[in-house]
């Protein structure tokens, strides 16, 4: 049965655990790996690791760095970053990851997704959208980002989306760019558009600075995903540094 997850979301950039605002100013944060091996003693869901330099600079995944995080990880991993290859996805799933996100490649080839699903199974596609709202002089809206913000795809978002449920996907996860570590809560009426086009199941991220505003998703939007990234490794006002997540008790309180 399906059940809503808090899901820690990381960053990696030059090898290190970074944590950005509006996609801006990478802040060196820690190791993936240790960063890892304390999520495993804290029982997290589920996590996802995008690589954020991969798309950016033209290269293949970083196979010997995943295959590093699927060996220390004891929760569900999806990794996202450079997959444009149906190769690519079956190796990275090989590798010991239960899921593959892919961004820039799914949207220049819709295909790629019917491809990877037929090899690895939808249910480990998983499509991640950058967005970013649209002034009202422009018509309002969202408009779809790749390569870390810095590329606006001609593509309209309702159209993708229905293409996107007529492929079918295992999940989809909404990065509002506008929201991206400023900690200040998730962007319902963007999600709500998505949750009224969409068939599959969702992830949100982007916003999230204390455990009422995952309870408020989970508590409006009933099954979805709430995935965090700052949340999980800053502390306090001065955002000092320390990995952490919700315990046994935090999460009662979240789900009920």
């Amino acid at each position: 049965m399906l059940r809503s997850r808090v899901i820690p979301c990381l960053l990696i950039h030059k090898k290190g655990l970074v944590k950005t605002v509006n996609f801006k100013n990478p802040k060196y944060v820690g190791d993936p790996i240790n960063a890892v091996k304390i999520f495993n003693e804290k029982e997290v869901d589920e996590l996802i690791v995008l690589d954020i330099d991969a798309s950016v600079e033209n290269r293949e995944p970083n196979f010997e760095m995943i295959k590093n995080l699927a060996t220390e990880c004891r929760m569900p991993f999806c990794y996202g970053g450079g997959i444009t290859t149906v190769e690519q996805a079956k190796k990275i799933i090989e590798l010991g990851a239960e899921k593959i996100a892919i961004s820039s490649s799914a949207i220049k080839n819709l295909g790629l997704i019917r491809e990877i699903g037929e090899e690895v199974g939808v249910q480990s596609v998983v499509v991640v959208l950058d967005l970013k709202k649209r002034g009202f002089l422009f018509g309002g809206g969202y408009d779809i980002y790749i390569r870390n913000g810095k590329e606006k795809v001609n593509v309209q978002l309702k159209d993708f989306i229905n293409q996107l449920n007529d492929i079918g996907v295992g999940e989809l996860v909404i990065n509002s760019i506008d929201d991206d570590g400023l900690m200040h809560g998730y962007n319902n009426d963007l999600i709500t558009l998505i949750r009224d086009w969409t068939n599959f199941p969702i992830t949100v991220l982007g916003g999230a600075g204390s455990l009422d505003d995952i309870k408020n998703i989970i508590k409006k939007y009933k099954i979805i995903g709430v995935a965090a990234g700052s949340l999980f490794v800053f502390k306090g006002k001065y955002r000092a540094v320390l990995i952490n997540y919700p315990n046994r008790e935090e999460k009662a309180r979240i789900f009920n």
